[in-house]
């Protein structure tokens, strides 16, 4: 059995295991983010989708640690 990541399709909304791939994080991690306020996201009836925006406000308000 071959397995093979299929390149992330340019979306407006990610589900959060899509984030997390994109983010290059684990999944359960996303959740972390979410609950806690770090990286937005949006409810659609029962579900949670990420805006492509926010994922992208959120890597850019990472601070690198200091050497």
């Amino acid at each position: 059995m071959s397995t093979t990541i299929a390149p992330l399709v340019d979306r407006l909304l990610y589900k959060p295991e899509e984030a997390a791939e994109a983010l290059a994080i684990g999944r359960s991690t996303v959740y972390e983010l979410m609950a806690e306020g770090a990286l937005k996201y949006i409810k659609l009836g029962r579900t949670r989708r990420i805006r492509r925006t926010d994922l992208e406000a959120y890597v850019a308000n990472l601070a690198p640690l200091p050497h």
